[in-house]
């Protein structure tokens, strides 16, 4: 899996015209925590450092560096302002080697569908799936292949078969699923 550096500095205020003053700096504030640490740290980081981590569809592992202090953590989770859409806020989950972890992972899709051929359209339905494993486990993006649907089909979470860690999203759903056009819907039907 990618891995990412972020550099952060320790941050001791927490109140609320502290954070103000930070954000109009250009830097976000963050947390970091989880078993990975004995307790949560407060720190800032650089605005433009958050561009390669949050606005991508790939999944990163990030190695914090807050002044000296190593955190092998990922992103848990990111608050937008909801006007101008800049990063407001981050939180990390701190994690260990020896512990599973879980993420949302992308699907990669593999193959052509012969239903693609006759003119079908391919439905995303699940773009990411949470998974549980070892960080060392987890792939960068879960491949599913789709050279076997035909037009109406559809691939589904129980389909995939995947070592070394697992699937939690509910077996049931569909990941991709292969559409019929109108034009195509009425010549079934005569």
């Amino acid at each position: 899996m990618k891995s990412l550096e972020i550099i952060g500095f320790k941050r001791a205020n927490l109140e609320k015209g502290e954070l103000n003053q930070i954000r109009e700096e250009g830097n976000v504030p963050c947390v970091v925590y989880g078993p990975g640490i004995k307790e949560q740290i407060h720190f800032y980081s650089p605005a433009i450092l958050f561009r390669d981590l949050i606005y991508t569809p790939d999944v990163h592992m990030v190695d914090l560096n807050i002044e000296g202090t190593k955190v092998k953590a990922i992103l848990r989770d990111a608050q937008f302002h909801p006007v101008s859409e800049v990063l407001l806020h981050a939180d990390f989950l701190a994690f260990t080697e020896d512990r599973d972890i879980k993420m949302d992972i992308p699907v990669e899709i593999k193959g052509t569908s012969p239903g693609i051929i006759k003119g079908g359209k391919l439905e995303m339905k699940a773009r990411t799936l949470k998974v549980k494993g070892l960080a060392s486990n987890l792939p960068d993006r879960i491949p599913v292949d789709i050279s076997h649907l035909d037009l109406g089909k559809s691939v589904k979470v129980s389909e995939l078969s995947v070592e070394g860690f697992e699937i939690l999203t509910s077996p049931n759903v569909s990941i991709a699923t292969i559409g019929i056009p109108r034009a195509l819907r009425g010549k079934k039907a005569e």
